[in-house]
């Protein structure tokens, strides 16, 4: 408990230097150089109030990444930054479970070093993309986040270690946190007469205010909810040997799904908070909407509504945990020849820890996922037309989406492999069952020529887009994640088509 006291305290502060930050650290009133130096020094500073000495471990895991990436050079070190951070972020997982407090996941000193993991492997693929490979090896995202150069040490620390995620994130690229900090989010390019000269100018700072208001009062609900419906409803409870004897098979399926919701908010109240923290020091703003307001989701790492109202297992992971869905994306599936889907699951497992549980999540999720998607192939398109039978379909798919998502991440919040188990025998490994006999019943269809031809098409859209920003002009800050989002968007609907 005093690590979750710790932790609120320290965000809190975080808030209220952002807010300082923001104001007398303005990139118009100061050098990038002071504001990198205050943005480090404030992030360690947290470190070691909330983790004490296990704080220097930030330092380390990150000092050794940038020697590695400095004596390896740009043409293997994204390699070998992957090994050594993950390495090291597994060993210190493995001490702090199995020889100090089993089981105590609250106290978790190794989460910020979750993030500052992604951090050290994004970038140095970003580096090795950026300063080794041809561009036109690049996908449309790679070529948005390519780093040019080598950041200095300075940089680099106060990218992993700045004190706006260094507590829980979340994961921004390199490119958007340095435009953040030298000031360019809000310049324009514009092209000149003929297209031959580039006129740059500073469009009017939009105010993130009503933004961070707005996550904070998200993040007042979800406490409250946290502290008072949730303890009441353990998912724990699951397991209790009078439950499972007494109760009926509804009051099972029902108390499963409303214990799972109430084991959300805690998450919901974190990533928002850390999300409210940095929009409130600047950070965060992605442009505009076509109604002309300004968004600031640019590093969110939730969508609430759309993971609460989610009709499939693709649009709940979509919207959970967004930037590390992005990450095990960029230096994963799209860097791996072959079974990159595997691939990727193992390394989010990995990464999440060393609890038994976790794996057992994900592995049912592979199920779970794969099932989802051959029935939603083989049945969906019986049910486009009319609205009435469509809403019929969202309905069902919806009570069964949530039902398969709360059976399959029950053992990430038990942990351990005991009580898992015992969850699952008591619901008889059914939702197991069935997910193997529909993959053993119906067809599934081959998807890797559809992928393939998606890929050209992303490529030729994303030059075609690159020249039209170039002859129109574009928000500095955004040519990254223009050309990210234009390639999440497509992805999205290629997606939908296939599934």
């Amino acid at each position: 408990m005093s690590f979750l006291v710790n932790f609120v305290v320290c965000q809190v502060f975080a808030l209220l230097a952002a807010i300082w930050f923001r104001t007398y650290l303005h990139s118009s009133k100061t050098s990038s150089f002071i504001r990198h130096v205050v943005a480090t020094l404030l992030g360690l500073y947290l470190a070691l109030f909330c983790f004490g000495w296990y704080a220097l471990h930030f330092l380390v895991q990150s000092g050794i990444s940038y020697c590695i990436m400095i004596i390896i050079g740009v043409e293997n070190m994204h390699k070998y930054c992957f090994v050594f951070a993950l390495g090291y972020l597994t060993v210190c997982q493995i001490t702090r479970v199995y020889i100090f407090d089993y089981g105590q996941y609250s106290a978790d000193f190794s989460g910020p070093m979750m993030i500052i993991t992604q951090k050290i492997t994004s970038l140095a693929c970003e580096i090795h993309d950026g300063m080794f490979r041809k561009d036109e090896e690049l996908t449309p995202s790679q070529r948005g986040l390519a780093v040019r150069r080598m950041p200095s040490l300075l940089e680099y620390l106060s990218y992993n270690c700045n004190f706006m995620g260094i507590l829980a994130g979340p994961l921004c690229s390199y490119k958007d946190y340095i435009t953040f900090i030298e000031g360019r989010s809000y310049h324009v390019t514009q092209s000149g007469e003929h297209g031959k000269e580039e006129i740059q100018y500073e469009k009017t700072e939009p105010s993130p205010n009503m933004a961070v208001i707005q996550k904070l009062l998200v993040c007042g609900l979800s406490l409250l909810f946290h502290l008072t419906v949730s303890k009441t409803l353990p998912v724990e409870y699951n397991i209790d040997e009078h439950f499972q004897a007494t109760a009926s098979w509804p009051t099972k399926v029902i108390y499963l799904y409303v214990s799972l919701l109430a084991a959300r908010p805690k998450y919901y109240f974190a990533w928002t908070l850390a999300d409210a923290i940095n929009n409130a020091a600047g950070f965060g703003f992605r442009g505009y909407d076509k109604n002309g307001a300004a968004r600031w989701d640019l590093i969110s790492n939730l969508r609430i509504q759309q993971i609460e109202m989610s009709t499939s297992f693709k649009m709940f992971l979509d919207n959970w945990n967004i930037q590390t869905a992005l990450w095990l994306k960029r230096v994963c599936y799209e860097r791996t020849s072959s079974s990159p889907t595997i691939q990727t699951f193992i390394l989010s497992a990995i990464w999440h820890g060393v609890y038994p549980g976790y794996y057992l999540t994900f592995l049912t999720g592979v199920v779970m996922t794969l099932a989802a998607r051959a029935v939603r192939n083989n049945f969906r398109h019986h049910f486009i037309e009319p609205p009435q039978l469509k809403l019929l379909y969202d309905v069902i798919t919806w009570i069964a989406t949530q039902i398969a998502i709360s059976y399959t991440v029950v053992p990430f919040v038990l942990l351990s492999i005991k009580p898992s188990f015992m969850f699952y025998s008591s619901w008889y490994y059914s939702l197991h069952s069935a997910g193997i006999l529909v993959l053993l019943l119906l067809p599934v269809k081959k998807t890797q020529r559809g992928k393939n031809t998606h890929e050209n098409v992303q490529l030729s859209r994303s030059k075609k887009f690159d020249e039209r920003g170039n002859s129109l002009g574009q928000n500095s800050f955004s040519t990254t994640n223009n050309v990210c989002n234009q390639n999440q968007e497509l992805a999205s609907r290629h997606s939908s088509l296939k599934q």
